[in-house]
């Protein structure tokens, strides 16, 4: 007699896991390999909704409900297992009564794949590339695991891929293994990482670069990492650089020369914040380095260190061409960039014209809140910096074009990149080299500099002989100022202008909003103020004890060595102290 298997131990006996479910995602049906997978018993499942065990897989199921089409092909990463499932609708009659789940484990699934003559194919394309490649390539998963390695990146860091695979990148580090490793750092970041790399095992220099891939929600899953021998390259610049000796000294000279005559070009720099910043300012300039990115609140001087980096770059005699991206209408802004050719618009010159950055060939182009471009000028600027050649409206052949760029901005680009409304390829290639300009507040030691230079200068203005007591600059240095040098430098001005009084002090006090009791030098002062300069002046105690001379005292406390004799001065701390 002739026996055949039943339904139920055809279901139980398939090789991959199947579960069913009804309209609202209830269990109806659990096959033996589903309970396997999952680690829950039949009985404790059925009738249960599928959200309450498998809550990636329940989001699927409750997609297929509601739109009636498959869901096919999902990668299904837990805590305990990875699955690919595949989702389909049970209709009846164009109505959706449940779905159909299917799971394989992923291991079965790939073994299954790599079995296809196609993916073997491919993959021997894969590795004739992923081996042929004159750069090093290292490839890390989600979880920082290395999962391969090609023959330059064992060649470079003097290791077998025998020695790394399947090892975690970041106890590869800890253990000596290798130097460093870009991938920990792009998979917290979840961006490209650029770091340039000595191997002290083979005595290579690199330019690494870490590339983060992402699945469908956003999760990084594998990390590319480039590596490029600079060895040769670092070598003919040190060629180089021996040649250039005498010419370093000349130019370090000329660098100090610059800090000297930084009044000459309006920029007050006392504070040790703004010298960093004016150091970086002149190397960038004197390299003619381009795509700099000034950030920093309104008022703190962008376009003035704008044309300081132009004054001491090899371009000062080329033209310094600026724009404020915010005040040009959006339909005239394409135009003022790039110029048009006649009849390329209503309204246009019959002659043409010109663009802006055109104007600046050989010089310097200054973008002054760039945040504020439209999104469709982004892109053409974002062409013209690539190719170095820009367009005219209605034109039809390229002009090439030779300018330092630089940009500014007091908004952060990169939330504006996150709000989807800056281009993150333009943020990139404008990011090349950032400077970041401190607020007033951030250094008030510049406050007294910056004080007195407007002071000299408004007075000189104005043809008059204003003054301004210590009191009034411990109130100035009090005060946040949040439209910083602006909000100080038009304070001032307004001050000689129109104060009847020679000593400013008391316009100063009713300006900032102080309230006196009396005369300004008996103001009461706020408990703020007095824990203030009570705290400064024990800091000052302190390392005046533990330090040998007031310029350590600076390097210990991170500010200048005239503030620290001023401040020494102010507090009357002596030997005897």
């Amino acid at each position: 007699m002739e026996v055949k298997p039943t339904l139920d131990q055809a279901f139980n006996a398939a090789s991959i896991g199947i579960i069913s479910t009804d309209q609202f995602g209830n269990i109806a049906a659990i096959n033996r390999q589903a309970s396997e997978i999952i680690g829950i018993k039949k009985q404790k499942i059925v009738g249960t909704n599928i959200s309450e065990h498998l809550k990636i897989t329940a989001h699927l199921v409750h997609k297929c409900l509601q739109t009636g089409k498959p869901q096919i092909g999902h990668h299904i990463r837990g805590n305990r297992i990875k699955l690919v499932a595949n989702i389909t609708p049970v209709k009846e009659n164009g109505h959706v009564l449940g779905t159909v789940c299917c799971f394989e484990k992923m291991y079965k699934f790939e073994r299954s794949a790599r079995k296809l003559e196609s993916y073997q194919r491919l993959n021997k394309q894969f590795e004739t590339i992923f081996n042929s490649s004159s750069d090093g390539i290292w490839v890390v998963d989600g979880t920082g695991k290395v999962i391969a390695v090609n023959q330059a990146a064992e060649k470079f860091s003097g290791i077998k891929a025998a020695e790394v695979i399947n090892k975690n990148v970041a106890k590869l580090v800890e253990s000596g293994v290798i130097d460093q490793a870009l991938s920990p750092e792009v998979l917290v970041s979840k961006r490209q990482v650029n770091m340039l790399q000595y191997v002290e095992k083979t005595g290579k220099y690199m330019l690494s670069t870490g590339t983060p891939a992402f699945d469908e929600n956003g999760n990084v899953v594998l990390v590319v990492v480039n590596e490029r021998d600079m060895t040769r390259l670092n070598e003919l610049l040190e060629q180089l650089n021996q040649t250039r000796l005498v010419s370093d000294k000349y130019k370090d000279k000329l660098t100090e020369l610059g800090m000297l005559e930084l009044k000459k070009q309006d920029i007050i720099a006392e504070s040790e914040e703004m010298r960093q910043v004016l150091r970086v300012a002149l190397k960038l300039a004197q390299m003619e380095a381009s795509n700099i990115l000034i950030q920093g609140e309104s008022g703190t001087g962008k376009g003035l260190l704008a044309k300081f980096i132009h004054r001491n770059s090899p371009r000062r005699k080329k033209p310094f061409i600026q724009i404020n991206c915010a005040t040009i209408p959006e339909n005239l802004l394409e135009a003022e960039l790039f110029g048009y050719e006649k009849g390329a618009f209503t309204g246009a010159h019959q002659k043409g014209k010109a663009g802006l950055l055109e104007l600046a060939h050989g010089g310097t182009f200054f973008l002054d809140e760039i945040g504020d471009i439209p999104y469709v000028v982004q892109a053409k600027l974002l062409k013209c910096l690539e190719d170095q050649e820009i367009m005219h409206l209605g034109g039809l052949k390229p002009i090439q074009i030779n300018c330092m760029i630089i940009v500014a901005d007091n908004k952060d680009l990169a939330t504006l990149v996150e709000e989807k409304k800056f281009r993150e390829d333009l943020f990139y290639r404008l990011n090349a080299f950032c400077i970041k300009i401190p607020s007033l507040r951030e250094r008030p030691d510049d406050t007294f500099d910056l004080a007195n230079y407007f002071l000299h200068k408004y007075n000189k203005s104005y043809k008059s002989d204003k003054q301004l007591s210590y009191s009034a600059i411990e109130m100035l240095k009090a005060y946040p100022f949040p439209g910083n040098v602006r909000e100080l430098k038009n304070l001032v001005k307004k001050a000689v202008v129109l104060s009847e009084d020679r000593n400013l002090d008391e316009f100063i006090q009713k300006s900032l909003g102080y309230e006196a009791s009396g005369e300004i030098h008996a103001a009461a002062p706020s408990k703020l103020t007095v824990k203030l300069k009570e705290t400064e002046s024990n800091m000052l105690k302190t390392a005046f004890m533990q330090c040998k001379s007031t310029r350590e005292i600076a390097r210990h406390l991170g500010i200048s060595q005239p503030s620290v004799v001023r401040k020494l001065k102010k507090y009357g701390i002596s030997q005897s102290d």
